[in-house]
């Protein structure tokens, strides 16, 4: 694997335990090479995650729709940053760009660009895998969704 897309918050969350996971995510990512696809914002777990890859001198691309420039506050140091016109551009590129999907805490937003790739996984359209960071337990009731959903 050479590009992991991550989706997770621009917002902290309710734990520190999200930021600082985030942190371990990035240095693991750097220091196996792999580079970080995500959303290109320099705020929450995305500005932590994509901090700690910098830090550690790996590789970021962002992928960010003009409109969220200024929302998610588009980060400025980045090793490559595109900005696209809508999030279904953005969703496409960062699918596109990556070998595979992970989703640390977040939103609705999160959960939409996971569940997208994870569906296209499931019909077919790729092969690439897809996952959940389960931080503190954020994702246990959606893992106890999928498991009855597929064992039943």
């Amino acid at each position: 694997m050479k590009k992991l897309a991550v989706f997770c918050g621009s917002s902290n969350g309710a734990s520190k335990i999200y930021i600082e996971s985030a942190k371990k995510l990035g240095k693991e990512l750097a220091k196996r090479n792999i580079s970080l696809v995500y959303g290109g914002a320099s705020v929450g777990i995305m500005g932590a995650v994509a901090d700690s890859v910098l830090n550690e001198g790996g590789y970021v691309i962002g992928v960010m729709p003009s409109f969220l420039d200024n929302r998610e506050i588009a980060h400025k140091n980045l090793s490559e940053l595109i900005i696209v016109d809508s999030m279904h551009e953005r969703k496409a590129k960062m699918a596109a760009l990556a070998d595979g999907f992970i989703a640390l805490p977040g939103g609705p937003g999160t959960m939409e660009e996971f569940f997208e790739v994870f569906t296209w996984g499931q019909l077919g359209l790729h092969k690439k895998p897809c996952g959940l960071l389960n931080i503190n337990g954020f994702f246990r009731k959606v893992c106890c969704f999928l498991v009855y959903r597929f064992l039943s």
